[in-house]
């Protein structure tokens, strides 16, 4: 594997991998106050061009890890709608 590969890959852990504490939060709390439909919205379009992008260079790396960004994004946006429905959380002390 070249150089340019394991970087890619690396690159592509990190990004993928990004999210996932954000997400780990939301289901812990349900409390999605902080978190910009607006801006995972954009990013969903983003990654889906990547998608695309990578599609038209038949590069695995970019699929893949844009693909796994995507499906956080959307359980991120899909979580974040359920519980914006909710009452409000209130701490118990």
């Amino acid at each position: 594997m070249s150089l340019i590969v394991v970087i890619g890959v690396l690159a592509s852990i990190c990004t993928g991998i990004s999210l996932l504490p954000q997400l780990a939060k939301l289901v812990k709390e349900k409390r999605p106050e902080n978190i910009s439909l607006g801006m995972v919205s954009i990013l969903m379009v983003g990654l889906g061009l990547w998608v695309y992008y990578g599609f038209l260079k038949e590069d695995w790396i970019i699929i893949v890890s844009n693909s796994f960004s995507w499906l956080v994004n959307s359980v991120i946006i899909v979580l974040t709608m359920k519980y914006k429905n909710k009452a409000p959380y209130r701490k118990r002390y």
